[in-house]
């Protein structure tokens, strides 16, 4: 899980694949953190992505220039006021748009994780968490 963190974090933005009624969603995300040995993505309450992930499974896929990677997981929304404030401890930036308990914040862990680092080069590998 820590390498799929990193991973994420070095590449800045990866992209988060939803479906929404039928219609597949991808959009870019740039969130990625470790709370209580859980990988967590952070976005807005008031935006369509946080009901198409609160419980359901989504995909998201990073490139860094010589490798990719995907992860297959289910979203889980963590209500907790602790989760939202290490996100944003960890996303400082996000503070001008998000606050812990603003009703707008919130948190997502991966849950049942399956994530394949994948390249020209080498044979794939998955690591589950």
């Amino acid at each position: 899980m820590k390498e799929v963190c990193e991973f994420l974090k070095k590449c800045g933005a990866y992209y988060l694949a939803t479906v929404e009624g039928d219609q597949p969603r991808v959009r870019p995300f740039g969130t990625a953190n470790i709370f209580e040995d859980k990988l967590y993505i952070q976005t807005g309450k008031v935006k369509p992505v946080a009901a198409q992930l609160a419980g359901k499974k989504v995909e998201l896929c990073a490139f860094d220039g010589q490798q990719w990677l995907r992860v297959a997981a289910t979203a889980v929304e963590d209500p907790r006021i602790e989760a939202q404030e290490a996100m944003l401890e960890a996303y400082p930036d996000l503070r001008s748009m998000y606050a812990p308990g603003d009703g707008n914040t919130v948190v997502f862990y991966l849950q049942d994780a399956e994530a394949t680092f994948s390249s020209f080069t080498a044979p794939p590998r998955t690591v589950k968490f």
